[in-house]
C-alpha cells in the first residue's frame, strides 16, 4: 500500500476505483487510512498527487479522529443491535453459558462474557448470503432482467454494486436493514443493467420499480455507520 507524509507520519493511501465516479474523492477512515476514489481514465498517479493537495485537510480529519472519545464496538451481553431494521437486545442463551440470542436467532459462542461481535457478524453474514441472492434473481425476473451472479461481501464503504456482465455484489449489513431498504438496494442495482449510470433516465428507472425509493435512501444515509 502506498503513504503519504502528513505532518510527521506517513498515512497509508488507499485507492479504489470506480468507474461511475466522476471525480477524484478523498476521504479519512478511522483506521487512519486515506481513501482515494480513482473515476473512469483516472489514474494511481493523479489520486496521489491529489492526495497530496489535500493534506492540510487530511491532517485536520486524522486530529478529529484521535479527539475522539474511543468507542466501544463490542457486542455483549445487554448491547443492542440492529436486526432486519430494529433494536434488538443481545441476551444468553437457554443454557446461559454456550450461546447468546437476539431476536428469532440464536449463537454458538466461545467466551460469553466476552465480546460477541465476531460470532455474530459470522451469523449475520451466513444468513445474508442465503436471503439476498434470491431476492436479487426474483427481482430480476420479475423485471426481465438477466443476472448472472450474486455475491454477498463485506464492504467497507458502499452497500452494494452491479457490473455490466451481470454480477450484482451486496453487502451482508443489508441483513440489519428494514426488508424495503435491502429490497430498494437490489432494485438500485438491477436498474443498472438498463442504465450503467446515475443519469436522470437511470432514477425514473428505479422510481419505477420502487416509489419509496427516497425514504430509503434516507435510512441508508442516516446508518452509514454500519459500514465499518
Amino acid at each position: 500500500m502506498d503513504s503519504i507524509v502528513v505532518g510527521q507520519k506517513n498515512v497509508p493511501l488507499l485507492f479504489v476505483e470506480n468507474h461511475r465516479a466522476r471525480r477524484y474523492v478523498l476521504r479519512v477512515r478511522p483506521d487512519g487510512t486515506a481513501r482515494v476514489t480513482i473515476p473512469r481514465r483516472g489514474s494511481c498517479g493523479a489520486a496521489r498527487e491529489f492526495a497530496e493537495k489535500n493534506v492540510e485537510w487530511i491532517d485536520r480529519q486524522l486530529q478529529r479522529f484521535t479527539a475522539r472519545p474511543i468507542e466501544d464496538r463490542a457486542w455483549r451481553i445487554g448491547s443492542r443491535i440492529l436486526f432486519r431494521g430494529e433494536l434488538v437486545t443481545i441476551a444468553h442463551g437457554p443454557d446461559g453459558k454456550t450461546s447468546i440470542v437476539f431476536a428469532d436467532q440464536s449463537v454458538k459462542v466461545g467466551q460469553i462474557d466476552q465480546d460477541c461481535r465476531s460470532a455474530i457478524e459470522h451469523h449475520l453474514r451466513r444468513l445474508a448470503a442465503v436471503e439476498l441472492p434470491s431476492r436479487v434473481f426474483h427481482y430480476a425476473q420479475l423485471n426481465g432482467l438477466k443476472v448472472q451472479r450474486v455475491s454477498v461481501r463485506n464492504q467497507k464503504s458502499r452497500w452494494g454494486s452491479c457490473s455490466r456482465r451481470g454480477t450484482v455484489s451486496l453487502n451482508w449489513r443489508l441483513i440489519q436493514a428494514p426488508q424495503f431498504v435491502a429490497d430498494y438496494i437490489i432494485l438500485h442495482e438491477i436498474m443498472h443493467l438498463r442504465q450503467m449510470n446515475h443519469s436522470p433516465k437511470f432514477w425514473r428507472e428505479v422510481e419505477s420499480v420502487c416509489p419509496g425509493f427516497r425514504e430509503a435512501e434516507r435510512w441508508l444515509k442516516a446508518h452509514f455507520s454500519l459500514l465499518r
